[in-house]
């Protein structure tokens, strides 16, 4: 699942999560047009290391929008007034990846990141999507083992079985339907949009202008889809495939692309003369040598005391692959684990988070993966797109078409994904780099055209994950910033060198 791109990255997700208020308050606005005056009530938000602007309030909103007199679930949201009130605009949604982020303290953080002239004229606004903590929460309770990324995704055995996967999807599956309550089939993308617009309405704003990141550019785009009048500046930043009759499941495929186009920069560096953690005396020898690692880890693990699951084996290693592609900044750790296996040690085993704020986040993600879109059942089908994906792409090992939780998910979706079209007001810009192992850019290419002439798209010759003011580069920055900022949008799609 895209949720967590490595353990690092899930902790610092899940601390954000567990985020609360100070004082729990909830509001009940109307569902139609915006309130003439805002109705929340704010107040100090609990944590560590936040803004002392941040402000934190709860907002009540229907757990079904098909019953909207029913029961409600709350929405945590959280704000930084615009600094100077006389120019303010409106407000700046962070929209969070995942499925299973938080932008609660975002305002906080990356929000800070932003240029001046955007902070003066925004109040920036950040939530915890719903069923995450400290929004109504939901868990499917799983086994600690369960827990494990490498386990979550579906890595398929070493001789490319898939008869594990197809047991961990049904044991997973079961537990979910079994604890995870009726919340747990109300977690879809449409239920977080309709959410988003409660949120608008609730500020009292007739129109939002949004930052959305990786599965969050889906989740703009489908709010723009859906409420075009109430859009206003949308910047959609590492950018996912809208095709509709995959979604998730197109996202998972979307790894296969995404590390043939990455672990060549990782090869290169790892290969470079002087880097402390050179694996390889050439760019050519690191993926032959990766491979060998990786099948002889399916041969003899190594013990890994204190790590999820306790051994060092090839799957670990290849999901430490993935993790460490999603940034220039990570390459170290694949690294590292590629010199200690090969002289038979393991590294210190990293931290996690404690396993309830896991069981949080993995609920949400599996909640909106396999209620988005229906996933194939055929166990047969599977197999065989496991073998060609093998043979074709020996990084990933098959993992990208395999099955996981929602191969045996029982309750099919209660309305169909959303078709983006060009049908809206031309208030949209893409920002995409062009080496994305999560993202990669065919995929932003497709989303790009979907949009037609309400977008257009910077693509930014840089590598990671996550483009605007992390891993992308001046020009690309500027761009986004003065968009923000100003309205201005370049006349067509370009490209930062």
């Amino acid at each position: 699942m895209k949720q967590s791109r490595s353990s690092r990255a899930a902790w610092l997700t899940v601390s954000a999560a567990l985020l609360g208020l100070a004082t729990p308050l909830s509001v009940s606005p109307p569902a139609t047009a915006a309130s003439p005056s805002p109705a929340f009530r704010w107040a100090r938000c609990a944590g560590d290391g936040l803004d002392a602007r941040q402000q934190c309030a709860s907002l009540k909103v229907p757990m079904d929008y098909a019953d909207p007199g029913g029961r409600t679930i709350d929405i945590a949201v959280s704000r930084i007034p615009a600094a100077k009130p006389a120019t303010r605009r409106g407000v700046l949604l962070l929209i969070p990846g995942g499925p299973g982020n938080t932008s609660l303290a975002d305002p906080s953080g990356k929000g800070q990141k932003l240029p001046q002239a955007v902070r003066d004229q925004y109040d920036l606004i950040g939530f915890a999507p719903r069923g995450l903590a400290p929004s109504t929460t939901v868990s499917c309770a799983l086994r600690h083992a369960d827990l494990a990324t490498s386990t979550l995704r579906p890595w398929p055995a070493p001789d490319g079985s898939i008869t594990g996967n197809v047991a961990t999807a049904r044991r997973l599956s079961r537990a979910c339907t079994r604890n995870g309550g009726e919340l747990i089939r109300h977690i879809s993308t449409l239920d977080e949009v309709h959410d988003i617009d409660r949120i608008r309405v609730a500020l009292g704003e007739h129109r939002l202008a949004a930052w959305g990141v990786s599965y969050g550019t889906y989740v703009g785009a489908v709010y723009s889809e859906r409420f075009p009048q109430h859009t206003d500046r949308i910047v959609l930043d590492s950018n996912d495939d809208p095709d509709p009759t995959l979604v998730e499941r197109g996202w998972l495929h979307a790894y296969e692309r995404g590390v043939e186009d990455t672990f060549p920069e990782f090869a290169r560096w790892a290969a470079t003369a002087g880097n402390p953690d050179r694996v390889a005396a050439t760019a050519d020898e690191v993926r032959p040598l990766f491979l060998r690692l990786a099948a002889r880890l399916d041969r003899a693990p190594l013990p890994w005391p204190g790590a999820n699951p306790p051994e060092l084996n090839g799957n670990v290693l290849r999901q430490t692959m993935l993790d460490s592609l999603y940034a220039p900044s990570r390459f170290p750790a694949l690294a590292e684990l590629m010199l200690a296996a090969r002289h038979g040690t393991v590294p210190p085993a990293p931290k996690q988070p404690p396993d309830q704020a896991l069981q949080n986040l993995a609920a949400v993600s599996i909640g909106t993966l396999c209620n988005d879109v229906a996933w194939p059942t055929s166990t047969a089908d599977y197999r065989k797109a496991v073998a060609d994906s093998r043979r074709l792409h020996p990084l990933t090992a098959g993992m990208p078409r395999n099955a996981m939780v929602c191969a045996a998910w029982p309750y099919p979706p209660r309305r169909s994904p959303v078709r983006i079209t060009g049908q809206g007001p031309s208030d949209i810009l893409l920002v995409q780099n062009a080496r994305d192992v999560a993202t990669p850019l065919s995929g932003a290419r497709r989303l790009r055209r979907a949009l037609g002439t309400r977008a257009v798209m910077v693509t930014v010759d840089s590598t990671g994950h996550n483009a605007y003011l992390a891993n992308g580069n001046a020009c690309g920055d500027r761009t986004v910033s003065r968009f923000l900022a100003t309205g201005q949008r370049p006349d067509g799609d370009v490209y930062c060198p």
